[in-house]
Formats: C-alpha cells, sequence, structure tokens
C-alpha cells in the first residue's frame, strides 16, 4: 500500500509529475510523502494566511490536521459534533490532491471535560464507540489513515493511567481499532506515540502491534512523534527504532518531525507539563528572542540532513514524513514546554522565508546514500 500512495500523491493525475527538483514533495516523490500540519483553531490559518496555504500547496502531498479532530474540537459536548473547521482542511487537501491523516481518535490529552463525567463504563465504552463512528463515517473516502490511539504507553512500556484505560481496561486500544474498521474497512489505522527512541516504549509498541494482529484487529502503521533536538535521540537511536518497528510488518512513518533548537530543562515529553511555569520568562531558556544565531542554524541545517539521508536510505520502511506545523511563526515549540518562547524547529522562518536546512535537503545526493 505505501507504494501506491507514493505515486498517487507524488503526482496530480493529470499533469505529469514536474522535473524540477525545487520543492520537498518532487524531491522525495520516489521514496515517501513529504506532510505538513495546519492548526486552524489557534491562527486560523486556512481562512486568514494565504501565505502558509502557499508554501503547504507547493512543497507537500500530505496533510494532517493539528488540532482540528481532535475530541475537544469535533466532539465538544456530549451529543454535539463541530465539523467546520476540519472540513476546511479536508476541502483544501482535497483541492491540492493531498493524502489526509485524521489525527486523532483517541488520545487522553485535549478531551472535553464531560468524557471524565461518564460514570457508567457501559455507557463510556458506547460513547467511545459512537465517537469513533461519527469522525471516521463523517470524513470516508476523505481521510487515508486515522491515528487510531495516540500517546497510550508510559516510557517504560506500560500502559498510561488514562480516563480510557480506566472506564474500558487494558483492551482499550483493541476496541479503538476496531471500531474504526467497523466504521470503515478501507481506511488505514495507525498507532502514533513519541520517545519510541526508547528500548522499553518501544517494546510496548511494538506488543500493541503484535497483540493486534494476532488477534486478526488491523493495524497498517506506526507513527514516530519526531520532537527531537539538535543532539538527541542520535542517528543510530533513530535507525533502531525504524528498523524494529518496520520488523512487526507495518508502514513506519514520521509523524511530527521538528528540532527544537532553544535548550529545555527537563527531558522533552508531550504538550506543556505545570512544573515548566515556574521558567517562564527565563532568558537562559529561551535565549533566541531576537533571533536564530548563524551557528545555531548551521547545527539545525546539519541535523536535518542527517536525519533526512537517513530516512532516505530507509525509505522501503518509510511511507511518511510529516513536519508538525508549517513556519516557525505558528510552531508549538514556541509554547510548549514553556510559554512564549521563541524556537526555529522548522524549515520556513517566521516571515515565511525557506530556510538553509530546506536548501540543504533539496541538494541531498541520494547516490551517496548507502
Amino acid at each position: 500500500m505505501r507504494n501506491l500512495y507514493i505515486l498517487l500523491f507524488s503526482c496530480l493525475p493529470i499533469l505529469a509529475c514536474s522535473q524540477g527538483k525545487d520543492n520537498l514533495k518532487d524531491k522525495f516523490s520516489d521514496y515517501f510523502l513529504i506532510g505538513a500540519t495546519i492548526n486552524q483553531e489557534d491562527y486560523q490559518i486556512i481562512d486568514k494566511d494565504k501565505k502558509v496555504l502557499k508554501i503547504v500547496s507547493e512543497n507537500f502531498n500530505s496533510l494532517t490536521p493539528e488540532n482540528s479532530m481532535k475530541w475537544m474540537h469535533s466532539h465538544p459536548e456530549y451529543s454535539k459534533f463541530t465539523f467546520s473547521n476540519a472540513q476546511k482542511i479536508t476541502d483544501f487537501a482535497k483541492d491540492n490532491n493531498m493524502y489526509l491523516l485524521g489525527h486523532t481518535l483517541v488520545w487522553h490529552n485535549q478531551v472535553p471535560e464531560y468524557i471524565s463525567e461518564i460514570a457508567d463504563k457501559g455507557k463510556f465504552n458506547l460513547h467511545l464507540k459512537n465517537h469513533i463512528y461519527q469522525l471516521v463515517t463523517r470524513f470516508k473516502g476523505k481521510v487515508n489513515m486515522w491515528d487510531v490511539v495516540n500517546e497510550a504507553l508510559n516510557d517504560d512500556g506500560t500502559l498510561r493511567e488514562t480516563v480510557f484505560l480506566k472506564m474500558i481496561g487494558d483492551d482499550y486500544i483493541e476496541k479503538a481499532f476496531q471500531f474504526a474498521n467497523d466504521s470503515d474497512p478501507n481506511v488505514e489505522l495507525a498507532y502514533n506515540d513519541y520517545n519510541l527512541y526508547k528500548p522499553k516504549k518501544r517494546a510496548g509498541a511494538i506488543r500493541i502491534i503484535n497483540s493486534l494482529k494476532e488477534k486478526g484487529i488491523r493495524i497498517d502503521a506506526v507513527g514516530v512523534q519526531a520532537h527531537w533536538d539538535l543532539h538527541f535521540p542520535s542517528i543510530q537511536q533513530i535507525e533502531k527504532t525504524i528498523i524494529e518497528l518496520a520488523a512487526t510488518g507495518v508502514d513506519v512513518m514520521i509523524t511530527e518531525l521538528d528540532i527544537t533548537v532553544i535548550p529545555n530543562p527537563y527531558e522533552l515529553a508531550g504538550i506543556a507539563r505545570e512544573e515548566f511555569k515556574k521558567f517562564e520568562g527565563d532568558k537562559k531558556w529561551d535565549p533566541y528572542q531576537a533571533g536564530i544565531p548563524d551557528n545555531i542554524q548551521k547545527k539545525l541545517t546539519k541535523r536535518y540532513k542527517e536525519i533526512f539521508e537517513l530516512f532516505v536510505k530507509h525509505h522501503d520502511k518509510i511511507s511518511r514524513v510529516t513536519f508538525w506545523g508549517t513556519t516557525d511563526k505558528y510552531t508549538w515549540r514556541n509554547d510548549n514546554p514553556i510559554k512564549n518562547r521563541a524556537d526555529y524547529p522548522l524549515l520556513f522562518d517566521r516571515k515565511y522565508n525557506k530556510k538553509p536546512a530546506f536548501f540543504e535537503l533539496l541538494n541531498i545526493d541520494f547516490s551517496k546514500i548507502k
């Protein structure tokens, strides 16, 4: 399936692929899809920022709604669904012949408060089933793949304590995947998580994949969130992660790629946590408000080149690489894990200009990658 999607979404159905390699989707068209995210809720990009839309349409053939399909936005009240923002992004993807990722059906974060107020376990199970059914069928034939379950694991590979685990039990992941499959047997289904470079957490993800397959429950791909920094994880750790996950027989996707260039007091993990509040306003953790220094820009460029050379090396295992954002102006990194900082993790700067890392990726010589 991965090769079919790469073929379908690398070229428009009528026009031949561009012979030039002046954009990302053409450069990597023989290897994997190149994706970006659009955040409609916070910045109303579809409605207000045509410069970002131009960047996306010119450089990417895959799209992920950063927030619009998450539970708090798509299902804010018990009996109320809101799809308007998600539909805008869906329409944009269709108009630009882009692969569309549905993100995400089951996640413990960004859920409305009413979820924790459902006391009856049977009622909770039916509500989950209906939530999945409504989203999957609403976008049937439009979404190509769903992140069915997101971030279900602790770093030690055990299941995270969430309202879904509490109310449904250890098999809530199985049920979510089965509900999604029953709602649309043709859409692809994925598990997505961060820190999978850690052996115990990766082993937990592998257990999830293998358990689903052993029970005859479909899973097509695993997403490796790539919220990394200039040095960590190492290329060797990333490579081992790709190889071991691919050995399960599912596609590997790099789903949330950005490279933070500013220091953090603790190890990065997920969205902002309470303990980071005390660091707000401290210049030690926000050193580049005036702009990214040249030496840091060079490190970012080198880091992206090495990472993409690795992805190309293992393109037979990787079906998609998606950047988590578009420009530094809108990156979630500016507010996570510490608010009101200036980070520079993407390929386009705050003024929508291509950064040196962008051109470095276009200049990669595939013939030299072994």
